[in-house]
């Protein structure tokens, strides 16, 4: 069962969380980052990149980086942008992508702290795997902060009761409550300070809660629990209930998150034209043109590939059903029955399937984590995205894909797999800076 703690979180005061809380640092790169928070003192990517604060062009990974990490952190709290609550707490944040709108979807989580062991013991399961080069930055940056300044993102199997307290909570004003400039998403935030609903939280956890999942953040996960690790192997008076042995999640119940499409773009076809592309593609796919001929049922004459000026785009409809945009035309296809094994939680995600008999097999890319021939677009960008990278000259090829489950991710974290390298895109992405724990 899952263990979480409440902590004594340092908030930002009301007048300038929105100004503070900012994007995750793995969203932005270092001249995204410079540029969004101009003329903005109080952003916490001053902390989360502080390269942006020395010279262009310093290495993010640099020594002087993580010195100014440490320089601004501590100023945020001597400037009192960041106060420490002074009891233990469990908080609620609340996300949406249309905050606006009347019918609005939002999703609620708990902000509690998990337990470092739970990670090593897989009580807390991954479905990705982690770089040692990425662990090891996340891992400097929670030792000299000596805190999770940014959460991690978890998922648990909904439980009515916990929704029940949710709800009860969430029916007061929040103690933040703001739209993101930069994407227009909205976010609430509510403090349990009553100590009977967080010891009620704190049991249903352990025992309504047989395992979390990593939804997003799998490289801080494994930063925090290793930093945990470490201090626990240095101290020889270690008891187990050290701050250090806990770090910071938002806990969202499994059927409120919202999974994205991620997709991708090639280069070339492998030194194939587009004739034999298409013949190979046919062999395991049922292709469908989506140009302008086709609109209202209607059949178009060309050989395939399809030479039409006018597409329509496509988005993916259904599982094992994929879009791909080539020479300017939008096409369907559709993985032929016994071409995947939907008994294997591996083997029925369509990117094993786009993998294994388009990546692989026809284009000859074996190694999508190192193969520069090939880049990954979040579904956030839309089908648009895709079609300018193809349409610049930059790629191909571009392939869309239907977004995987989460009961498919839970099946993978259960059966102890991995999913292929770019599968998840969850969105809203947590905003950070609106509480951090510190492990001391």
């Amino acid at each position: 069962m899952s263990i979480i703690k409440p902590f004594k979180g340092f908030r930002p005061p009301v007048n300038i969380v929105e100004k503070l809380a900012s994007r995750p640092y793995d969203v932005l790169n270092s001249e995204e980052a410079r540029q969004e928070c101009e003329g903005n003192p109080y952003s916490l990517l001053h902390v989360t990149k502080a390269e942006i604060d020395l010279p262009e062009g310093t290495d993010e990974h640099s020594p002087e980086v993580y010195l100014q990490v440490v320089k601004n952190y501590n100023s945020f709290k001597d400037y009192g942008w960041l106060v420490q609550d002074n009891e233990e707490k469990l908080y609620i944040y609340a996300q949406s992508m249309n905050p606006t709108d009347a019918n609005a979807k939002w999703q609620y989580g708990i902000v509690a702290c998990a337990y470092s062991e739970d990670y090593v013991n897989k009580i807390i399961k991954k479905h990705e795997l982690t770089r040692k080069d990425k662990e090891e930055d996340r891992m400097k940056h929670v030792r000299i902060t000596n805190a999770n300044v940014e959460p991690v993102f978890f998922a648990y199997p909904a439980v009515a009761r916990i929704d029940e307290i949710v709800a009860s909570v969430t029916a007061n004003k929040p103690i933040y409550d703001f739209v993101a400039k930069e994407d227009g998403f909205g976010h609430r935030f509510w403090v349990i300070d009553d100590r009977k609903l967080i010891d009620e939280l704190v049991e249903l956890f352990a025992t309504k809660v047989p395992a979390m999942y990593i939804a997003d953040g799998h490289h801080r996960s494994a930063a925090a629990a290793l930093v945990g690790q470490e201090k626990k192997e240095h101290n020889p008076n270690h008891t187990g209930k050290e701050e250090y042995n806990y770090f910071m999640t938002v806990i969202f119940p499994d059927n409120q998150l919202n999974i994205i499409d991620y997709n991708r773009v090639v280069k070339d076809l492998n030194g194939l034209d587009g004739k034999e592309f298409f013949a190979k593609l046919a062999e395991n796919f049922d292709i469908e043109c989506k140009c302008d001929c086709t609109k209202d049922g209607g059949k178009c004459e060309c050989e395939l590939p399809c030479h039409c000026e006018s597409s329509t785009p496509y988005k993916p409809n259904k599982l094992h059903n994929f879009s791909m945009y080539f020479e300017g035309v939008w096409y369907s296809l559709t993985a032929k029955p016994g071409t995947f094994n939907d008994n294997d939680p591996i083997g029925v995600l369509d990117v094993t399937i786009l993998s294994n008999l388009v990546l692989d097999k026809i284009l000859g890319i074996k190694d999508l984590r190192t193969d520069k021939r090939i880049d990954f677009v979040g579904g956030i960008r839309g089908l648009g995205e895709l079609k300018r990278r193809v349409d610049s000259g930059e790629m191909k090829v571009a392939f869309a894909l239907y977004p995987v489950s989460m009961q498919q991710i839970i099946d993978i974290a259960d059966t102890g797999n991995i999913m292929p390298p770019k599968t998840t895109w969850f969105e809203p992405k947590l905003r950070s800076g609106l509480v951090i724990h510190e492990l001391c």
